[in-house]
């Protein structure tokens, strides 16, 4: 059975997320939310909802996601049973009607391949419910460093949402605490997937919402982005760089040197001048030492 999981905060589109699980055409999961002390009680909203979806409500004493959205996503989870796979479903997000459906008739195919990791094609729509972009799609099977090079490039969007993955990998690997969980989700796929194929649905959607009352929506968040930004890039390059070929090393590399000149920090030069030794070259590496000197 699949558990979606919805760490809850505010009303705002609450109702239009609820509704796009009340639609579901395959009605084979179950809902778990955790209210994260939130001052915007939605009970009478889930009493509306109340038969058309199996969910269990709870609403806790403290808040957390202001200190630790992982820990929220995290404490939500602790609330579902064993169900073999789970999504975390934002509450200003919205499931096309058939997203169920499609999930378990892929299943066998999935577990066949082995994957740990499942994505559906999105689209993003505005406060208003309107679509503000194209429809997101990905190769059936990708390498999810593969996928993560795609959304570096900015050929690709990825968030949290439109993503299913086993109970099994997430038990193994947890999510990475970052500020506001920026990239928190970016580093769970690629350790999630543990070296097996991304599998992705293109025949449904996903909608998520892009609003000033979203995190990526606000822009009051810029040191925190950066500070997890600046650890995301330093544990890719500690734990991915053997993924990627020679002119993507470069690349990431790349950021931590943008890191470097800003921090000088004495620890970031001697990985840098280490991955250029392990994964590029040495002209890479004097090429460096020459910026070092102009800087």
């Amino acid at each position: 059975m699949l558990a979606i999981i919805i760490p809850y905060y505010k009303r705002t589109f609450f109702e239009a997320t609820l509704q796009s699980l009340a639609a579901q055409t395959c009605k084979d999961f179950k809902v778990y939310i955790g209210n994260d002390a939130s001052t915007e009680d939605p009970a009478d909203l889930l009493q509306h909802f109340q038969g058309q979806f199996d969910f269990v409500y709870r609403c806790f004493e403290t808040n957390l996601g202001g200190v630790s959205l992982t820990q929220q996503w995290e404490r939500c989870i602790a609330l579902s049973a064993n169900e073999p796979w789970l999504m975390i479903l934002g509450d200003d997000d919205l499931l096309g009607e058939k997203v169920v459906e499609a999930f378990y008739k892929n299943l066998e195919e999935i577990e066949q391949i082995g994957c740990n990791v499942v994505r559906f094609a999105t689209q993003i729509i505005d406060g208003e419910g309107r679509s503000i972009s194209e429809v997101y799609e990905h190769s059936k099977l990708e390498k999810a460093t593969d996928a993560f090079w795609r959304k570096f490039k900015g050929e690709t969007r990825s968030s949290l949402s439109e993503y299913v993955f086993s109970r099994v990998a997430y038990s193994k690997y947890g999510f990475k605490d970052y500020p506001l969980a920026w990239y928190s989700d970016d580093m769970a796929w690629l350790e999630f997937a543990d070296k097996n194929p991304i599998f992705s649905i293109n025949s449904v959607l996903f909608y998520i919402r892009m609003s000033s009352a979203s995190i990526s929506g606000k822009i009051d968040n810029l040191e925190n982005k950066r500070l997890a930004s600046n650890v995301f890039y330093e544990d890719i390059s500690n734990d991915f760089l053997s993924f990627f070929d020679k002119k993507q090393c470069l690349k990431l590399i790349a950021k931590l040197e943008q890191q470097f000149f800003k921090r000088k920090q004495r620890s970031l030069f001697f990985k840098i001048m280490k991955y250029h030794l392990k994964y590029t070259d040495l002209t890479n590496l004097v090429k460096f030492f020459r910026r070092i000197y102009y800087n």
